[in-house]
């Protein structure tokens, strides 16, 4: 055993700190950066682990501080017998400085540069609190916006809209993804990164991620997204809707519609996959949406929506269809779907189990969530609706 602690030390003594860190930025996973870097991926993972995938900022001197070199002239001073006075006025320093240094390093006869600078820096390495472990109340905020699966970017704006002039009751989104991927720093309690949309344990990289399969179906008489109306685009009218499946297991699926002006969401219960199936249910679901915010549907070409015409003739609202391989043509649905996917995790979620009820209070949780795009205001609020009264 005393081996193997031994090579774990000279393993971190040894360790490519930067070249790793790089590797990870890159979406190298450990095994990858072991491989790269020929070490033993176990301790590429003990480091990760340890700082929650975040990369600690790079140290530097603060300005003020005594130098290396400054260090240097006082032991020069000392040996030359100089006063404290003497050197503080060669290195333009305060006196009371030059003295304290000294005296905080064993006095005249022990003083060296080298230890003194290396116990200086050692010392500035102390642990400080962390905005959140000082500030209970900010902490109580921030973990009621996890619980409700707000992302950290909401819980800052929506608390920056909420506190506009309480600087104690803000803070950044990026603080906040730090305080959840090294959770007992911060008092956040276990397990707080599952709370998080990807449920990792480790901050990952942003790295390119492709669109979507698209379930492709030959659909005719369709009409494409070219051909709708330029007011669609601007979003400055309610009432244009984007559409889409979300897949469980056991071939079980729900339909989502989302509002692309306020991003306001509905989720409807399917009891199939086929096309008459979907059709009957999206179109009771949204011939229950007031006439006004019920202008334009927009889908992709899958093959549920074989029976649009029927769906477009019962809703009075005219369905237009995305370009082959263009989800990013539907990107509020997108996001949304995502977004739902904390509730019911892909490859994991028979939707079958899950009742209407249930779909309408995650469809509420998310008309009740801040949003960046909307200046952190709700999408109830921006549509000026609740679910309920949609009805």
């Amino acid at each position: 055993m005393v081996g193997g602690m031994e090579n774990i030390v000279c393993e971190l003594k040894t360790f490519p700190d930067e070249a790793m860190w790089q590797h990870y930025g890159q979406g190298h996973s450990a095994r990858q950066i072991g491989r790269d870097l020929g070490i033993n991926y176990r301790t590429a993972t003990r480091r990760l682990n340890k700082l929650g995938g975040i990369r600690p900022a790079q140290r530097s001197r603060a300005e003020g501080h005594l130098s290396l070199d400054e260090r240097e002239e006082i032991s020069r001073g000392i040996a030359a017998k100089l006063s404290a006075n003497a050197i503080a006025s060669q290195l333009g320093r305060s006196p009371s400085t030059i003295s304290r240094e000294i005296a905080r390093n064993g006095g005249r006869d022990t003083y060296r540069a080298v230890d003194a600078d290396q116990a200086a820096w050692h010392e500035a390495l102390r642990p400080k609190n962390t905005k959140l472990a000082k500030n209970p109340q900010l902490r109580h905020d921030v973990v009621e916006g996890l619980a409700k699966k707000w992302s950290p970017e909401q819980i800052s704006g929506r608390l920056a809209l909420q506190h506009p002039h309480d600087p104690d009751r803000q803070i950044s989104h990026e603080s906040i993804y730090r305080a959840v991927y090294l959770p007992a720093k911060n008092h956040l309690g276990p397990d707080v990164q599952l709370t998080l949309r990807t449920r990792r344990r480790l901050r990952r990289p942003k790295t390119h991620r492709g669109g979507k399969q698209q379930r492709r179906g030959q659909l005719k008489d369709i009409t494409l997204i070219a051909d709708r109306p330029e007011t669609v685009d601007d979003r400055l009218q309610p009432g244009h809707w984007e559409g889409d499946l979300v897949l469980g297991t056991n071939n079980s699926a729900i339909a989502t519609l989302v509002e692309r002006t306020s991003r306001f969401t509905e989720i409807v219960k399917l009891d199939g996959l086929t096309s008459p199936v979907v059709v009957d249910a999206v179109s009771a679901h949204m011939q229950q949406i007031p006439a006004a915010v019920r202008l334009t549907l927009t889908w992709d070409q899958g093959k549920e929506m074989a029976q649009h015409q029927r769906l477009a003739e019962e809703t009075g609202v005219p369905i237009y269809f995305c370009d082959p391989k263009s989800p990013w043509q539907r990107g509020t649905n997108e996001n949304t779907n995502g977004l739902i996917r904390q509730w019911f995790p892909k490859r994991i979620t028979d939707l079958n189990n899950h009742s209407q009820t249930d779909f309408d209070q995650v469809a509420d949780a998310l008309n009740d969530r801040p949003r960046k795009i909307l200046d952190y205001r709700t999408p109830a609020e921006v549509l000026g609706y609740q679910r309920r009264h949609l009805r």
